[in-house]
């Protein structure tokens, strides 16, 4: 750190030394961006007209969201104090985390996994433990289970996981229920679950009976399509979540996010044949990256990553001139979001070269 980034009051050094959560690069107007998962469907018209009739902005809204939260409830057969609001799952996860863990704690999971998992440990002052991903990109349970230890307060299980796209089985998360202490709070990070179409695939509102420890987390960023709202919720035991709402600032779930909510509840059959729409275009690019040679996991979310190591920079600059923003996480790969039928005929256009030019013993080639 040079002399003129030294702050000038004392803070924490590891809050200073840690980076700042990076955005998924923005796209030019004549460029697809395909940086951040979103959505690239237009909000429904339905869910517009509910936003723009709550004008009560000189109001604060309902600090815990209960109209949602009740609506929610009735979804799952949960009752509303087991649903906690917030502004996005990575809010709710923080509170989690801030609930659980501090000095001395440690928070494990997968890596690579969600970017915002280590700063959000650090900012609590606890440490990350990362367990190496396998060699087909999804979580190893049975090595993450080995990892926890007596100062182990929080497991964080990312299914579909982002950015590889892989899931954890349901076989394997119980296999993994099964040896882990059940004082010890598991967190089932299911950002991406409506994209999943894998009937292995782990669901966790099913088990919040079964596993008293478990919260899961769920969000309107993705499928429904309200990601500049910022509106995410968490299903668990009371007394948990309970715990994240102290640690929460007040009122950060506006009421504009509330009823974008529930208006994309009641839309919820057309929003979900959008995201039948996007499954299918997912896994169409898929086989088609699979034909020109690439080894690329099977996505269950809406992204697909592409292994690229240490030509990461310079595959991102590629897509990039051709109007392709993608996410490089440099020396693993890059994510590359569902977008538009037509940036995806792009991709796959442009992926043929890409893959042509790594060098024949790369990873992200096929070894038939």
């Amino acid at each position: 750190m040079s002399q003129s980034d030294q702050p000038s009051v004392r803070l924490r050094p590891e809050i200073v030394a840690l980076p700042a959560y990076k955005q998924g690069k923005p796209a030019q107007a004549d460029a697809f961006k395909l940086s951040s998962n979103e959505n690239p469907f237009e909000p429904l018209p339905g869910v517009v007209e509910a936003v723009q009739a709550e004008t009560a902005f000189n109001r604060y809204p309902d600090a815990s969201a209960l109209a949602l939260r009740e609506r929610l409830a009735a979804k799952y057969g949960v009752s509303s104090d087991q649903v906690h609001v917030g502004s996005g799952s990575v809010a709710l996860l923080a509170q989690l985390i801030l609930a659980a863990a501090g000095p001395g704690d440690e928070v494990l999971y997968s890596w690579r996994s969600f970017e915002a998992y280590p700063g959000l440990v650090a900012v609590a002052g606890a440490t990350s433990v990362r367990v190496p991903n396998r060699d087909d990109f999804g979580h190893d349970l049975p090595e993450m289970a080995a990892a926890i230890t007596d100062s182990t307060r929080m497991v964080i299980i990312c299914s579909p996981n982002n950015p590889t796209g892989t899931i954890v089985t349901a076989e394997e998360f119980h296999a993994f229920m099964a040896v882990v202490p059940r004082n010890l709070l598991v967190i089932l990070d299911e950002a991406y679950a409506e994209f999943v179409t894998d009937s292995e695939a782990v669901s966790g509102h099913p088990l919040l009976t079964r596993y008293p420890n478990l919260v899961v987390l769920r969000t309107f960023s993705k499928a429904y399509g309200l990601a500049g709202l910022r509106v995410g919720y968490a299903l668990g035991p009371v007394d948990i979540l309970n715990a994240a709402r102290s640690t929460a600032i007040p009122l950060s779930v506006t009421g504009q996010a509330s009823v974008a909510a529930i208006a994309s509840l009641d839309a919820e059959p057309e929003l979900l044949a959008r995201v039948r729409v996007l499954v299918d275009r997912r896994d169409a690019t898929w086989r088609a990256l699979l034909e020109q040679g690439w080894n690329i996991p099977a996505s269950q979310a809406n992204f697909l990553w592409l292994p690229t190591g240490a030509e990461t920079a310079e595959v991102a600059e590629t897509l990039t001139s051709a109007g392709l923003i993608g996410r490089p996480f440099a020396p693993e790969g890059i994510r590359v979001s569902i977008g538009e039928a037509e940036a995806m005929a792009n991709l796959i256009r442009m992926s043929a070269d890409i893959i042509e030019s790594l060098p024949a013993e790369h990873d992200a080639r096929r070894k038939d």
